[in-house]
């Protein structure tokens, strides 16, 4: 008996080491998260962000599917076409950096919702257009509108849910964006055959004013509690004794979460914070921009992650834009048919990458970078045969696969680069992302629509992405050799 009571006491020490109050949200009670929890506060907020994305995308990609009747009606050419695109990315880069800086400093929550409410009214703008010069003004007004959410509702992810879970939150958001391009893609090619393509647009453009509202329930966390907690989860020393109460784990102030080396750190969570030396604040949110840049690209892993991410949007872009034309040209596929199929197996392929490669990246966290650089070289490979075969179900096959790869990569690379990147600046991080990615994803469209108008062929043409494929794979290996200690640095226990 008396054993065995010993025991219950063990166990009860021990369920109190797993179980700490956690201040997450400013103003609010502290709350209860047990160590190792991926999503310790809910999965409400990755549905919020993730809702954001695919809203965007849809809205975005009802022109591709919609693209030949509007050819038809306006009487513009393949080039001007794929411009459209590549106006609007570009619009966005320029206000990417301000972006992310506002989602360093602002009410991150406000932010996304506010923007998501400008995409439905410039969605409402499109079915008005009258002309092709007024066309392509409201798209590049929609496409600068259009990335800004990301850096906001990254940073976000970045502070809901720690390491277990952080490649499903970005998983998730990833799957959305991806899922919303063929479901766009769809739409547009289905209202514009059965309600015309100006009222489609109309139609679209409710779902965007409700995800604009909901965004609105999810609270503001403080910075940095996300790298907290991930620092508590991968501690293997006992940080108090059995019979002592579990402190609360506070807010965490900026100096705590900083990812440069000669930043103080504490294994302890609920420790004060000694004020940080000039080496951390030349970092900091109040730092001139061109000082953070720096900082962030210093940040070898980053530099990898973002390569292969630009390039691997400079594919997909390219490849979602003409995909529905592509069908409908080589196939000889109606209008509606070409962008079921197109989108159908695009839908399929992302889910499917999402799901699997979220799954592998938690569960083998320290290899996310190298499951993102095969899972791109798988996605390439998949493509080359869908750009070759000439017969519709094995080609559509080829890209449902090719889909899956990239999908896996997306999800891993990331989380990665969450992981490298320290909390109070992880805005402009992402904002650095997004902005090289949409670049990417910009030229796709455009420079396959001149290799289309130059080759009379948009199966030669999609052959311009897959090398930079390969060389943006290899890119993203040399990654994983400095991924650990960057992740280290970012939660400061590279010490």
């Amino acid at each position: 008996m008396i054993g065995r009571a010993r025991r219950t006491i063990v166990n009860l020490d021990d369920e109190s080491e797993q179980i700490r109050q956690v201040t997450a949200y400013p103003g609010h009670p502290p709350v209860s998260v047990r160590r190792g929890a991926g999503a310790p506060f809910g999965w409400w907020p990755a549905i919020c962000i993730a809702l954001v994305a695919a809203i965007d995308r849809v809205e975005y990609n009802l022109l591709a599917g919609a693209l030949p009747t509007i050819q038809r009606e306006f009487g513009f050419s393949d080039s001007e076409g794929g411009a459209i695109a590549t106006a609007g990315a570009i619009a966005a880069i320029i206000l990417l950096l301000p972006a992310g800086k506002l989602a360093d400093t602002g009410k991150r929550t406000w932010t996304v919702s506010a923007i998501v409410a400008v995409w439905a009214l410039l969605t409402i703008g499109t079915g008005l257009a009258g002309s092709y010069a007024a066309l392509f003004a409201v798209r590049v007004l929609l496409g600068a509108a259009g990335q800004l959410y990301n850096p906001p509702s990254s940073s976000l992810l970045g502070d809901l849910y720690p390491g277990p879970g952080r490649a499903r939150a970005y998983g998730y958001e990833r799957m959305a964006y991806f899922a919303g391009l063929p479901i766009g893609v769809i739409a547009g090619g289905a209202l514009a055959q059965t309600v015309g393509w100006r009222t489609g647009f109309f139609l679209v453009a409710v779902p965007g004013i409700i995800i604009a509202a909901l965004v609105l329930t999810v609270r503001e966390p403080a910075r940095g509690v996300g790298d907290q907690l991930s620092r508590w989860y991968t501690d293997s020393s006992t940080e108090q004794s059995s019979s002592a109460p579990a402190a609360p784990i506070p807010s965490p102030p900026a100096a705590a979460i900083s990812s440069d080396p000669a930043a103080p750190t504490s294994s302890d969570p609920a420790a004060p914070t000694p004020s940080p030396p000039a080496a951390t604040t030349s970092s900091a949110p109040t730092a001139p921009m061109r000082i953070q840049l720096a900082a962030l690209l210093r940040i070898r892993t980053l530099r990898s992650v973002i390569t292969g991410l630009s390039i691997l949007f400079f594919g997909l872009g390219g490849l979602f834009f003409w995909m529905p034309s592509f069908y409908a040209r080589v196939f000889a596929l109606p209008e509606a048919s070409a962008a079921a199929i197109g989108g159908g197996t695009g839908l399929v392929g992302i889910v499917a990458g999402i799901l699997t490669g979220s799954w592998l990246g938690d569960r083998h966290h320290g290899h996310r970078v190298a499951i993102g650089g095969w899972s791109l070289l798988f996605g390439t490979a998949f493509l080359a045969g869908a750009v070759s075969v000439p017969v519709l179900a094995p080609q559509a096959i080829c890209f449902t696969l090719a889909n899956v790869g990239f999908a896996a990569a997306i999800a891993n690379l990331t989380a990665a680069n969450a992981d490298v990147v320290a909390a109070h600046r992880r805005g402009l991080g992402f904002a650095v992302l997004q902005m090289l990615v949409t670049l990417g994803g910009a030229l796709g469209p455009w420079l396959i629509g001149l290799a289309s108008d130059a080759s009379g062929s948009l199966r030669w043409a999609y052959t311009v992405v897959l090398l930079p494929l390969v060389i943006g794979s290899l890119i993203v290996f040399r990654g994983q050799r400095t991924y650990r200690q960057d992740a280290a640095a970012a939660l400061g226990t590279d010490r």
